[in-house]
C-alpha cells in the first residue's frame, strides 16, 4: 500500500469560525475528526447552540440540498445557522433526549425493528402457520371484501367477480392499543338539559360550532329542544352510537356520527400526555382505561396468538425481559432462518449491552424516560456499517446509575474506534475524563456565556481555572448532622411493574433520596405507589410543551400580573399587553419575525421591519410602567426583572414572588420573554420546578432534578432542597448523582439489579451507614465518591 500522504489526509478537522447562534459570541474552534470531543460548561452557556444548532443543523441542511428541488419541496426547510465559516463537516447523526413517539401503538419493539424480525420469524416457523409477517402485526387490521369489476379485454367490456383478503394481527376490540375505554356519559352532557340549552359539558364544544354542537342539534336525528333524559330509545341510540352519515347544516355538508365514536376519535386516539392540561383533565374525569379483555393487553388477535414456537406465542415473547428473550432466541436452532436469528440476537444483545436488558418489547415507547429513549436510539447505530460520520450525543449518561456509566463510556469509545467523530454534550466528570478533546464554554449562562473558556485535554481542563476546571474534582462530603424525621409515608405491598411486594416507610420532614440502578423500580415505587393526594407535588421528567410563542413569562404565569399592572397604570385592557392577542404587531402577528416560504428553496426568517422584533403594535409601546414599555420588560433577565418589580413605581409582589422562584432554581440569567424553544433541557426542567414551588403541598417528589446541571450548579440545587426542607416541606428525590446522595438525610436503595432482578429494598438508612456497609452497588460507588469507606456514626439534631 502506498504510504505517500495525499491531500485528502489533511482534512482532519471540523473548523467553526464566527458562530453567533443564540448566545454564542463569534465562537471559533477546531474540532479533531475521528476523536471523542466533550463539550461542557454551565447550563445555558451555549453547548447545545454550538453542537446541535450550528454543526448538526448545517450538516443536515447541506445533506438536504443534495436532493432535487422536487424532493426538497417535501422536506422541512432549514435556514443556514448564523456562522461565518463551517468547514470539514461530515454526515451528522444526532442522538438526542427527545422522547420517542408517544403513539398508543408505538412500542420498544416497533421502534427498533426487533418486533419486525420476530414477526418474520413467526411467519416462517410458527405453528399453525397463519400468514405473512403482517398477520402478527397489531398495527394491521384484518379485512376482506368482494365485488364485481369491469375492464376492457380484446375490445369488449368484461365483468368478473373479484375478492381480496388481508390477514392482520390487530385485536379487533382494542384496535391494537391493548386497553379499552369506558366513557362516563355524565361527564359529556347534562341529561336534564336540551342541546339548545347547552347540555354538552365537553371542553371546546361551543353552541355555535358547526363541527360539534350544531351538527347534533340540526341533524334531524334528535329534537334539540327536548331534554336528553326524555329521548326515545331510537333517538338515544342515534345520539350516542349512530354510524357516520352525511348531513347538511346551513347548506354545509358535514358528517354526523354518534357521540361515543366521535369522542373516541377526537380525544382517545391521541396520546394523553400530549394533550393540553384542561383536555387531559377532562379525559381523566370522563374515561376509564382497562386492559382489553379479549387480548389481555397483548394488542394481538386470537389468530396471531394461536401460532407458537416452542410453546411460546409472539405476545409471550414481547412480554419477556429483553435479556431473557435474547437467551430464548439464542437457544433456537433453525438453519433455515439462521441469518434472521443472528440479526435478532445481535439487536437484543445490544439492549443488554447498553443497560436496557430490563425492558420488554411491549413497553410503550412514550413511557420511556429521556435517557432510556436516547439509549434505545443508540441501538440502531451500534451495528451500523457506516464509518467516518459524526455522532452527536446530548448528555448520554442521563438516568444512568454510576455503575452503568462505564458501560456507556465503552459504547462511545466503540463508535470512535470505528473511525467516527463523536461529539458529546456532558456534565458528568466520569464521561468527560475519557475525552480526547474538551471544549469548555462559558464563563456564565445566557448573555454571560457563549465564549470558549478552554480547549484542549482533560488534564489541561483541570488546571485551566475555568468554572468546570475548578469544580472538576469536587466531591461532596457526608453531612455531619442529619435532620430528624417528622412522621413517615407508609407504603405496603407495593407490586407495580417489577416491585416485589415492597413494604417501606419514607420519612417525612427530611431530604430522602431514592436510588438504585436503572430499572430497579425507583419510579414505580415513588410515582405508582406513593399515594397521590392534595399534599403531594410531583415534578417528573415529562418535557415542557411550548411553541416559539411560549416563553418563561407565559409558562410560569408571570405575564398575567404584569399585563394587569400595565393595564391598571394606563387605564386600558390587559389584552393589549399580550403579543398573542390584541396588542400583537399586525405585520408579524406578534411573532417578531416574518417567516417567508421560498417554495423549493429554504425558507427564511427575518426580523419584522414594522415592530423591529418587539412583537407589539407601536401604539401599545406608548404605555409605560415604571418608565418601561412591555417589550423592554420582556427583554429583561430574571435578575433585572426581580429588582424592577421589587420596589419603586413598578413594585408588583405577585410578579416578584414568581421571579424569586426562578432565581432560586438558578435561572436568573434567563430573559423572561425568551422563546421556550431556545431553552436547554436543564433549563426547562428547572423552569418546571420553579413553577411547582408555588403549589400548596407538604411533599415534593422530584425525578432526577440534577438532569442537565453543571457541577457548579448542583451545589445551588442542594441549597434549594435544603431551603424547602427547612420551610417545613418533605422532599423525596429519585436521583443517581452521588452529591445528592451524600447530602441526603435518609437513603432508600432499590435493587440489587434491574427488571426482575430488582424491585427489592436492599438498603434503607443514613448515607454514612450505606458508605460504611458497602453492601450494594450504590454503596460501593458512593464510598468511592466521598473517599470515606471507614465506618462512622452521624449525630442527629
Amino acid at each position: 500500500m502506498n504510504s505517500t500522504a495525499l491531500p485528502a489526509d489533511s482534512h482532519d478537522l471540523i473548523r467553526v469560525h464566527g458562530a453567533r447562534v443564540n448566545n454564542l459570541r463569534d465562537v471559533s474552534i477546531e474540532i479533531p475528526k475521528r476523536r471523542l470531543t466533550v463539550f461542557t460548561g454551565v447550563s445555558g452557556s451555549g453547548k447545545s447552540s454550538l453542537v446541535f444548532s450550528t454543526i448538526a443543523a448545517e450538516s443536515q441542511r447541506l445533506i438536504n440540498e443534495t436532493y432535487s428541488s422536487f424532493v426538497q419541496g417535501f422536506m422541512p426547510t432549514l435556514a443556514r445557522p448564523e456562522v461565518d465559516v463551517l468547514e470539514g463537516l461530515t454526515t451528522v447523526i444526532t442522538v438526542d433526549q427527545q422522547r420517542m413517539g408517544s403513539d398508543p401503538r408505538s412500542t420498544v419493539g416497533t421502534a427498533t425493528d426487533a418486533n419486525a424480525m420476530l414477526r418474520i420469524l413467526f411467519s416462517r416457523l410458527g405453528k399453525p402457520h397463519i400468514g405473512s409477517p403482517q398477520a402478527f402485526s397489531f398495527n394491521v387490521a384484518s379485512a376482506s371484501g368482494a365485488g364485481a369489476v369491469s375492464f376492457e379485454r380484446a375490445g369488449r367490456t368484461v365483468r368478473e367477480r373479484r375478492s381480496f383478503s388481508i390477514i392482520g394481527g390487530m385485536c379487533p376490540r382494542c384496535e391494537g392499543r391493548g386497553s379499552v375505554s369506558d366513557i362516563d356519559l355524565t361527564q359529556l352532557y347534562d341529561d336534564s338539559k336540551s342541546l339548545a340549552d347547552g347540555a354538552f359539558t365537553i371542553p371546546g364544544w361551543k353552541s355555535d360550532s358547526f363541527w360539534t354542537v350544531r351538527v347534533y342539534a340540526e341533524s334531524g336525528f334528535v329534537d334539540p329542544n327536548k331534554p336528553i333524559s326524555k329521548y326515545t330509545k331510537r333517538e338515544l341510540n342515534d345520539f350516542l352510537y349512530k354510524e357516520p352519515v352525511k348531513v347538511k347544516v346551513d347548506g354545509v355538508n358535514l358528517t354526523y356520527e354518534g357521540l361515543i365514536p366521535k369522542i373516541q376519535k377526537s380525544f382517545l386516539a391521541k396520546d394523553k400526555e400530549s394533550m393540553q392540561p384542561h383536555i387531559r383533565a377532562f379525559v381523566d374525569r370522563a374515561v376509564t382505561f382497562t386492559t382489553c379483555p379479549d387480548c389481555d393487553g397483548s394488542r394481538l388477535s386470537e389468530e396471531a396468538r394461536s401460532s407458537k414456537i416452542k410453546r411460546k406465542n409472539i405476545a409471550d415473547l414481547c412480554k419477556m425481559e429483553i435479556r431473557d428473550l435474547a437467551e430464548w432466541v439464542r437457544a433456537l436452532d433453525e438453519s433455515s432462518v439462521k441469518p434472521l436469528l443472528d440479526s435478532l440476537v445481535y439487536t437484543l444483545d445490544s439492549f443488554v449491552e447498553i443497560g436496557l436488558g430490563y425492558l420488554s418489547l411491549e413497553r410503550p415507547s412514550g413511557t420511556l424516560s429521556g435517557g432510556e429513549a436516547q439509549r434505545v436510539k443508540m441501538i440502531r447505530h451500534l451495528g451500523s456499517a457506516l464509518t467516518d460520520v459524526t455522532y452527536v450525543f446530548d448528555e448520554p449518561t442521563i438516568g444512568l446509575h454510576p455503575h452503568d456509566i462505564q458501560r456507556m463510556n465503552d459504547l462511545l469509545l466503540q463508535l470512535r474506534d470505528k473511525g467516527n467523530t463523536v461529539l458529546v454534550v456532558e456534565h458528568k466528570p466520569e464521561t468527560i475524563v475519557i475525552a480526547d478533546h474538551v471544549v469548555d464554554l462559558g464563563p456564565g449562562a445566557g448573555s454571560g456565556g457563549g465564549t470558549v473558556c478552554f480547549e484542549g485535554t482533560v488534564d489541561g481542563l483541570r488546571g485551566s481555572g475555568s468554572i468546570t476546571g475548578r469544580h472538576f474534582d469536587d466531591r461532596a462530603v457526608l453531612k455531619e448532622t442529619l435532620r430528624e424525621p417528622k412522621g413517615a409515608l407508609e407504603i405496603r405491598g407495593a407490586s407495580a411493574n417489577n416491585l416485589q411486594n415492597v413494604d417501606v416507610d419514607i420519612p417525612l420532614g427530611v431530604l430522602c433520596v431514592i436510588t438504585g440502578v436503572a430499572g430497579s423500580g425507583k419510579s414505580s415505587l415513588v410515582h405508582r405507589s406513593v399515594p397521590s393526594s392534595e399534599g403531594v407535588i410531583a415534578v417528573d421528567q415529562t418535557p415542557i410543551r411550548g411553541s416559539r410563542r411560549s416563553n418563561p413569562a407565559t409558562y410560569t404565569g408571570l405575564l398575567e400580573p404584569i399585563r394587569k399592572a400595565f393595564a391598571k397604570a394606563n387605564g386600558v385592557k390587559p389584552a393589549l399587553f399580550s403579543s398573542n392577542s390584541e396588542g400583537a404587531c399586525p405585520n408579524c402577528n406578534g411573532a417578531g419575525v416574518i417567516y417567508t416560504d421560498l417554495g423549493m428553496m429554504a425558507g427564511t426568517a427575518s426580523t419584522c421591519e414594522v415592530c423591529a422584533g418587539k412583537r407589539f403594535d407601536a401604539s401599545v409601546l406608548d404605555y409605560h410602567l415604571g418608565g418601561r414599555d412591555i417589550s423592554e420588560v420582556l427583554a429583561m433577565s430574571v435578575t433585572e426583572a426581580e429588582k424592577f418589580f421589587g420596589d419603586g413605581d413598578a413594585r408588583l409582589p405577585a410578579a416578584h414572588t414568581i421571579l424569586e422562584r426562578l432565581a432560586d432554581v438558578g435561572l436568573g440569567y434567563l430573559t423572561i420573554g425568551q422563546p421556550l424553544t431556545t431553552l436547554s433541557g436543564g433549563e426547562r426542567q428547572r423552569l418546571k420546578l420553579a413553577t411547582h414551588m408555588g403549589d400548596k403541598g407538604g411533599v415534593y417528589v422530584l425525578d432526577e432534578p440534577t438532569t442537565g446541571l453543571h457541577l457548579a450548579d448542583v451545589e445551588n440545587l442542594l441549597a434549594l432542597l435544603d431551603r424547602l426542607v427547612e420551610s417545613g416541606k418533605s422532599v423525596i428525590v429519585i436521583e443517581h448523582h452521588q452529591a445528592v446522595m451524600a447530602h441526603a438525610d435518609w437513603i432508600i436503595d432499590l435493587g440489587p439489579g434491574a427488571g426482575h432482578d430488582g424491585g427489592k429494598i436492599v438498603f434503607e438508612g443514613t448515607p454514612a451507614d450505606l458508605v460504611a456497609a458497602r453492601s450494594t452497588l450504590t454503596g460501593e460507588h458512593l464510598a468511592d465518591y466521598v473517599g470515606a469507606p471507614k465506618k462512622r456514626k452521624q449525630a442527629r439534631k
